[in-house]
């Protein structure tokens, strides 16, 4: 599983002209489910995203995290994060999970991060969505479950 993770300033996403979510301060994580993850991976994206430290405090520019902030947290699914260029000019996307396994991966994820006490926005997953940002910084890092264990 894969996760850009995006410090922004505000956040929000639409499908179709109307709004699904929006954010002020916090993240937004772009999420792959790749081919073989599984309940390991959720864990594991779920606790790592909202601990990561990218906020400034003081002189410090990567000093708490966004629980830390008093920010808040989108989760948008994408799977061209798993798009794979090493042969010719148009991605391949062979290591991204099918969809309907895909969706439940992502609800479960969604559904871990809640249980959690996070207050989590997010899109229409496998929709064509209108995502609008604006970065601070920018500041963008990625988590990969697979590179984890």
């Amino acid at each position: 599983m894969r996760a850009v993770i995006q410090r922004v300033k505000k956040a929000r996403v639409t499908v179709d002209g109307a709004e699904t979510g929006s954010i002020g301060k916090g993240i937004l994580v772009f999420i792959g489910i790749g081919r073989e993850d599984n309940d390991r991976d959720i864990e594991y994206i779920a606790g790592k995203v909202p601990g990561v430290r990218i906020f400034p405090k003081g002189d410090q520019e990567a000093s708490i995290s966004v629980l830390d902030a008093g920010g808040e947290i989108m989760v948008i699914s994408q799977f061209t994060l798993y798009g794979d260029l090493r042969k010719g000019k148009r991605p391949s996307f062979t290591g991204a999970m099918e969809p309907g396994r895909a969706k439940e991966m992502f609800e479960r994820l969604l559904s871990s991060m809640r249980q959690n006490g996070l207050d989590v926005k997010t899109g229409v997953f496998q929709a064509m969505m209108d995502v609008e940002l604006i970065n601070d910084g920018p500041y963008t890092v990625l988590i990969d479950s697979a590179k984890s264990f």
